[in-house]
């Protein structure tokens, strides 16, 4: 072999190396498959982003489209209603609102069948509860637990912003909880549950607390299972937003980006929430009261503490405050409820992983909700990051989603 191909050869190789590699902290299991993922997905993002850039259509589209495209090559026709082994899937509207349901084939010999309403995540912009690990999961759950899953299609950003999105997960909720929807569904009300990762997880217990204070909604849920939730938007500089915020596949900045796209928001204001210029001691709306319920110095285990200081803005830059609209709006932050709104939750399970930059949005509500009275499992996983519940199917199978998802339909076998 000549000289200059063998060059360019290890060049190459070399170049995409360094592309994929990124540090990573040695209790995360199966690295360069991590790795490999989020090179994959940052590619995909740096793409968007210039099609974007060039007027070639919203990036948040390209990103569907791509994310689509390879789920129909990887598992072909996976997305599908009709029966599979155990289940019925049929897509129907709730309340004008579209859903999945799935049905288990045995039906309730008699007694009547579990329900549980499942939101999926993706930063209230992507993602599809009939997609990938999401369908495969409900499936499972609908089979093995004897439960009748409601997945909720909620409208998504840009088309929509906060709070239609929590607007349409509450409406399809009140439907399904309706005497009526679920003596059809042979449910007992007496054994309903909701459900939801990251956005979908802060959209679920939004709803939760919204129903569970509504004495106008007779049948409440009896359980809540929040996969590590985001659950505010005051302060991304807890110790897992900085110990995290290169850890794929949720990027500190992304976050903010996130939120700021959910509330409508200058995404221009990215830098001035990242230095919590948002959040400042004058900020005219912010009460003493208000910062106490996400106050980590004293919501956070010492272990999770370790040696961070808060950050805490005295004077915020002129005129940014008011352009985040629905800050403080317990709907977009479930955090910032009051504990007499959160003693009214229900038994609870909460996943969080070490290295997730919302690790400490889900322990503290953890702590609140046990100061509240209410029964909080808090399941740990010290080799944990952003995502692995979604990780569970081949070909993006890791061991770590694996015992994550068997973890999350134990607690629910047990509970619901």
């Amino acid at each position: 072999m000549r000289p200059l191909p063998v060059f360019v050869t290890v060049l190459l190789t070399a170049a995409l190396a360094y592309y994929i590699y990124i540090p990573l902290p040695d209790a995360i299991q199966e690295p360069w498959r991590l790795m490999m993922l989020d090179a994959a997905l940052r590619t995909t993002m740096t793409l968007a982003a210039v099609k974007s850039w060039l007027g070639l259509g919203h990036y948040i589209h390209t990103i569907r489209r791509s994310t689509e495209g390879m789920e129909s090559i990887l598992r072909p026709g996976s997305s599908g209603g009709g029966v599979t082994p155990g289940v019925r899937v049929s897509d129907v509207t709730f309340a004008g609102v579209p859903v999945r349901v799935y049905e288990p084939l045995a039906g309730g010999d008699g007694h009547l069948r579990r329900g549980l309403v499942f939101l999926h995540g993706g930063g209230w912009a992507l993602g599809s509860g009939k997609k990938g690990s999401y369908d495969m999961v409900n499936r499972m759950l609908s089979d093995e637990l004897n439960t009748v899953v409601v997945s909720v299609e909620y409208r998504l950003y840009p088309e929509v912003h906060f709070p239609v999105q929590y607007l349409d997960c509450l409406a399809a909720a009140k439907h399904f909880l309706s005497p009526e929807v679920l003596s059809r569904y042979e449910v007992d009300p007496e054994r309903v549950g909701m459900a939801g990762d990251s956005a979908g997880g802060n959209l679920a217990a939004a709803v939760v607390q919204e129903i569970s204070s509504d004495d106008g909604v007779s049948v409440k849920f009896s359980v809540q299972a929040l996969i590590y939730p985001v659950l505010q938007a005051l302060d991304f500089n807890t110790p897992s937003y900085l110990q995290n915020q290169h850890i794929p596949i949720l990027y500190r900045p992304l976050m903010v980006r996130f939120w700021l796209q959910y509330l409508s928001a200058d995404l221009s204001l990215e830098s001035q929430c990242l230095e919590n210029n948002h959040s400042s001691l004058d900020h005219p709306d912010i009460s003493p009261e208000v910062r106490a319920r996400l106050d980590w110095t004293v919501l956070l285990a010492p272990k999770y503490r370790k040696k961070h200081k808060p950050v805490i803005v005295d004077k915020g830059s002129p005129g940014k405050t008011v352009q985040l609209p629905g800050l403080l709006d317990v709907r977009a932050s479930p955090l910032l409820a009051g504990p007499e709104v959160l003693a009214k939750c229900p038994r609870t399970y909460i996943l969080t992983c070490e290295f997730d930059v919302l690790r400490d949005d889900g322990l503290m509500y953890a702590r609140r909700l046990q100061d509240a009275g209410v029964e909080v499992t808090n399941d740990h996983y010290g080799d944990g990051f952003h995502g692995c519940f979604s990780f569970a199917v081949w070909p993006f199978d890791f061991d770590l989603g694996k015992r994550a998802v068997r973890a999350y339909l134990n607690w629910l076998k047990d509970n619901l």
